[in-house]
């Protein structure tokens, strides 16, 4: 049991190796990323509106660095204004020493999406300490089907059995969990007010 334990454990890490190798193609990175941020919102018609970020590296899911951010600033129903709210607030505080800066950030949404984060990461002088890209559903909102809109405007699809496509679904699909999840308890606090 120990010896298949251990090869099972050696396949998964190259596995995972491999998947970091093509996502630094993919992206344009110069090595594997360490630290993948990836950012969703969620609200109901513009109530309990919450932006949330989860982060994945090469060993798989650092939950202690998950955070949820609390949108007030953002008019209701504003997806762009609330991602420019959560990044202003998650990069805001990047100067310090101990600042942490993903290799690479994936956002649960298309161009538009895209735009607002590159806009205050331009503001903050990060655009190009990292790679940004939105994640948006293919027509008629198909998993499989999924466009990836670069910061350089450029857009790549991958082919559905892709094995780094469906990495990005399972990261993508994480923040979208997180971020209703998240939403779920804020609403079902005020409701037992």
């Amino acid at each position: 049991n120990a010896g298949e334990g251990l090869d099972r454990r050696l396949a998964e890490s190259s596995s995972q190796a491999k998947l970091g190798r093509e996502l630094a193609e993919l992206f344009d990175l110069d090595a594997p990323p360490q630290r993948i941020e990836i950012y969703d919102n969620s609200h109901v018609s513009g109530t309990d509106m919450i932006g949330a970020m989860v982060v994945a590296g090469p060993g798989g899911w650092i939950k202690n660095a998950y955070r949820k951010f609390n949108i007030k600033d953002a008019p209701r129903a504003d997806d762009y204004a609330m991602m420019r709210e959560v990044f202003s607030r998650r990069f805001r505080d990047t100067g310090n020493a101990e600042a942490v800066l993903p290799d690479l950030v994936l956002i649960d949404g298309g161009a538009g999406q895209l735009s607002a984060a590159l806009g205050v990461l331009r503001d903050l002088g990060l655009a190009e300490k990292f790679a940004v890209a939105g994640v948006a559903k293919g027509p008629d909102r198909n998993a499989g089907r999924e466009r990836f809109f670069r910061g350089d405007g450029s857009v790549l699809s991958l082919p559905e059995n892709d094995p780094v496509l469906h990495y990005l679904q399972r990261l993508r699909d994480e923040a979208h969990r997180f971020a209703i999840g998240t939403h779920r308890a804020r609403r079902d606090r005020k409701l037992a007010r």
